[in-house]
Formats: structure tokens, sequence, C-alpha cells
């Protein structure tokens, strides 16, 4: 069952458009840092004053660019889309008439989101890597802490941040499929699943309810730097990944309670 629900998600035209758009926006980060000759030392977002001096670096600063907006756009599009536009082709019925039951189903749906969230974080690195080596050296990465790592373990290190982005957005993932369950209109689900994080970001951004801070999905997405470190950083990681976890066990449960207990006409 899973296996066919991914066979049908990464079939669908507009995931592999956002796929593509996904890996061509660090490639024309590259094109735009070979042109421009990047931002002076300490300007722009995190990593891109380094692309020039290291391919590597081209990834690691598509991650940085994308996070805020773009990944979290195209994991709205796949949760919102889970139940509600199943619904919408009149297709859920016909699922749900299997012996799999609801439980399974929605089961199945969030696999195929956690498996998005990770394709499309890799995707990022890779996009950022193919254009990084391209136009720019590769060679020995020096890291935020001013030591150097090789090649193959920064590579490594862009590998192991694509995934901890993967796993910071699964949070919303859940959010994303609890409001899947609640209506037919796909457009509604995506719609509200990327409101939600505008929301989270803008929060994040006002000094008055700095006490919601901690607890806000958002907080942690750029947390995966801490991974061009030596040593290794774990403390901002452990606190993202495991908020995520608290999202989805609330949004998760909430789901679950709301698709098995869901009048089903389409």
């Amino acid at each position: 069952m899973l296996l066919a629900e991914l066979q049908a998600m990464f079939r669908r035209t507009r995931i592999r458009v956002l796929l593509v758009v996904l890996m061509a926006v660090p490639f024309l980060l590259s094109v735009a840092v070979r042109v421009s000759g990047g931002p002076n030392p300490g300007g722009g977002p995190t990593f891109l004053d380094r692309v020039s001096h290291n391919g590597v670096f081209a990834a690691l600063a598509g991650l940085v660019v994308t996070v805020p907006f773009f990944l979290p756009l195209t994991v709205a599009v796949v949760a919102g889309d889970a139940i509600a536009g199943e619904a919408s082709l009149g297709t859920l019925r016909y699922l749900l008439a299997r012996p799999a039951g609801r439980a399974r189903l929605l089961g199945t749906k969030s696999a195929g989101i956690v498996v998005f969230c990770v394709v499309a974080a890799l995707a990022v690195a890779l996009g950022g890597l193919i254009g990084g080596a391209i136009f720019f050296p590769l060679g020995r990465v020096v890291t935020l802490s001013g030591t150097t790592i090789s090649l193959a373990a920064g590579i490594g290190r862009t590998a192991l941040a694509a995934l901890v982005v993967a796993g910071s957005l699964l949070g919303l993932g859940a959010i994303g499929l609890f409001i899947s369950t609640m209506t037919d209109v796909p457009v509604g689900a995506m719609a509200g699943t990327v409101g939600v994080a505008v929301l989270s970001a803008v929060l994040e951004s006002v000094p008055e309810v700095s006490f919601l801070h901690p607890w806000l999905f958002t907080q942690g997405w750029l947390s995966f730097t801490d991974l061009l470190r030596v040593p290794l950083q774990w403390g901002a990681i452990r606190h993202d990944l495991l908020l995520q976890l608290g999202y989805i066990a609330v949004f998760g449960s909430a789901a679950w309670a709301r698709f098995t207990t869901k009048d089903v006409l389409a």
C-alpha cells in the first residue's frame, strides 16, 4: 500500500515540478554567486559568502534559503492534498472500501509525507552540490569553527543537514495532514498549512511573545547549521527534533481522531 502511494505521489506532474524547482533554487544561487562574485564576508544568508571558496557550501546555502519558504510550501502542498485531495477526486470512499481501514490509510499517507520531506530536502542539497561542483572548486571544507574537514566528511555532513531539515519539516507535515482531514478542498488545506507556517514565523519575530518562541515549530529550522561546527553541536538540533515529535504526536493524534470518525461522502 505504501509503495503504491509513493508511486502515485511521485508520478504526479506537480510533485515532479516542485522537486525540479527545489533543485533549481540552489543551482541558480550558484550561478548568481558566480556572476556577481558573491556577497562580502558575513553578508547574505549563512554560508553564502563561502560558496565561491568551496562548492559544497552551495548546498548548505541552498538549504538556508529554501527552509523559510520553498520547502514549507512544498510540504504544505503534499500534506494538504493527502486526504482532501482524495476526497476532492472522489476516490476516498473507494480507498476506504478496501480491508485496510482508515487507520492504515492515514498511516500510509503519513509515511508518504515523511518520504517526501526527505526527498525534497535531499533534492535541494543535490541541486546545490551540482551547481557548486560546476562553478566552484571542491576541496577540504572550512567549518564554522575555523577547522577543516575532508571533502567526503563535508559532503556527508551536508547530507546529514538535509536529513535534519527533513525532520524539522515533519511537524508542519503533521499539521497539514490534520487540516487535510478537516476539509474536502485540497487548496484550502494547502493554504491553511502555509498560513500556520507563516503565523509561526511571524510570532517568532515578535519579542512580546518570546515565551512562545521555544515552542514554535519553526524556531529550530536553521539548527542544522550546527553540523558545520567541530565538535558537532547537537543541543539545538535535539531540541528541534524533539519539538517536531511533540507536534507529530499532537496533530497526528488529532488527525487520527478526526479521520476515523469522519463521514466520508466522496
